[in-house]
């Protein structure tokens, strides 16, 4: 049920994401999502891609900053008020959402958003029991 997110540290100077891109596309690995953090300075680039070890290993070799973070992606109810459901459910539990960004889907009745939290498997569980739907990895990864 967890998701593998890759995250590179890029300094915050012209051409540093393209290279990520470009090293990705060499590699065939696909972005499925991703969300970038900056300062004046440097920026966290958070990617869900089709192939996560070969893009974790690759960037390496790059020259690149690289981690992994197992994160949820959860489907999300298309219409007001259906992300804020499931933020209850976790609040209600007392998990707290580090970061969350959205994921593009080709389905029209559904969002998928990914969730970063510190309990995984707390929130995994929890969610499953209000009957929120977790979309497993190897889904998303090909979504």
């Amino acid at each position: 049920m967890r998701v593998q997110q890759i995250s590179i540290f890029l300094e915050n100077k012209k051409g540093r994401l393209a290279k990520v891109t470009e090293v990705l596309g060499e590699n065939d690995i696909n972005i499925r999502a991703l969300s970038i953090a900056d300062t004046t300075d440097f920026g966290i680039l958070r990617l869900i891609v089709n192939k996560p070890q070969l893009a974790y290993q690759v960037l390496k070799e790059a020259g690149f900053t690289v981690s992994t973070t197992d994160v949820i992606a959860v489907e999300v109810t298309d219409q007001p008020g259906g992300l804020s459901s499931i933020l209850r459910h976790l609040d209600k539990v007392g998990i707290n959402i580090e970061y969350l960004y959205a994921f593009v889907t080709q389905t029209t009745t559904a969002a998928l958003i990914v969730f970063r939290v510190e309990q995984v498997d707390e929130a995994i569980k929890v969610l499953q029991e209000n009957g929120v739907r977790i979309v497993p990895g190897d889904e998303v990864y090909q979504i």
